[in-house]
Parts: C-alpha cells; sequence; structure tokens
C-alpha cells in the first residue's frame, strides 16, 4: 500500500472519534432527563393530596415518558458509541446488558423504533386520558404519526430479516 493511500484510510479510520463528544453531549442530555425525572416525581410527592386521579395519572405517565426517553438515549449512547466508535471492554462485567453482545446497526434501528413507538403510545395515553382538553385534530395528528413509527419499525425489522438472509448466503 502507498503511504500516501495508507495515511488517508488512517485519517478516516480515525474520523470515527469525531462522534465521541456527540455521546459525550448524549449523556448529559440523560443527566438532564433524570434531573427533570425528580423534579417531576418531587412535585407529584408534595402536591400528591391535592391531585385528582387523572391529574396523578398523567404525572405517572409523565415519569414513564421520562424513562422511556433516558432508555432510548441510553441504547443510542452505547449501542452507537460500541458501534461506530470502539469496543466497550466489559467481559466478564456483572451489568453488561445482553444486547450488547448481538448489536449491529439494524439492530440499533429497530430497538429505536420500538422505543419511539413506546413513547408514541405513552403521548397517545395521556391525550385519550385528558381528552376532554385535547384539540381533536392534534389527537388525529398523534395517532397518524404512531402508525407512521409502527409502519417504520415493520419496514426497518423486515428489510433486517432480508439483509440478515442475505448476510447467511
Amino acid at each position: 500500500m502507498n503511504p500516501v493511500e495508507h495515511a488517508f484510510e488512517t485519517v478516516v479510520f480515525a474520523s470515527r472519534w469525531i462522534q465521541a463528544p456527540l455521546y459525550g453531549g448524549l449523556i448529559v442530555a440523560e443527566l438532564l432527563y433524570a434531573y427533570k425525572f425528580l423534579i417531576e416525581l418531587w412535585e407529584m410527592i408534595w402536591h400528591i393530596n391535592q391531585q385528582q386521579e387523572t391529574v396523578f395519572m398523567l404525572g405517572v405517565l409523565g415519569l414513564i415518558d421520562v424513562t422511556m426517553v433516558a432508555n432510548l438515549l441510553t441504547m443510542v449512547i452505547i449501542g452507537g458509541y460500541a458501534t461506530f466508535v470502539s469496543k466497550l471492554d466489559l467481559e466478564g462485567h456483572p451489568d453488561r446488558p445482553d444486547w450488547l453482545t448481538h448489536i449491529d446497526p439494524g439492530t440499533i434501528k429497530i430497538k429505536l423504533a420500538a422505543s419511539l413507538i413506546g413513547i408514541s403510545s405513552i403521548h397517545l395515553l395521556k391525550s385519550f386520558v385528558n381528552i376532554a382538553n385535547e384539540d381533536l385534530e392534534q389527537i388525529k395528528w398523534k395517532i397518524f404519526i404512531h402508525l407512521t413509527f409502527i409502519g417504520s419499525a415493520i419496514l426497518l425489522a423486515w428489510t433486517d430479516k432480508i439483509m440478515q438472509k442475505d448476510r447467511k448466503h
């Protein structure tokens, strides 16, 4: 291999580290979500005796929503870093997630799509619980977007299945 080509390929390969600060930023966002969760939880605890059941349920759904977004962030941070930047040295670590052993970009996309469907489901449920205060047009758009997420997830899974078959042959 000629030296110029080798040097260029070294730079191209090293460029994956440009993503490391992006994952660092997502970790900060996850910390902010944890802070938001604690603030919302504190508000629920503080006002528990004055809240109607519907308001309390909406608060719980909000906590679930924040948790699901944090899960999504964790998947993107760990999965993206391990797939695109550097292998994580977690051999023998007792808390190592099982999904890390068989992660690839297709798997990450499907997991992300499933998480988005879950988050969208929570938003729809919040709208239905609070339907008296919701705009019907906005609910229709939420349903449309939710169905789009479901359709996209099905197509991603189908595409990944086809690609898995092609890799085996």
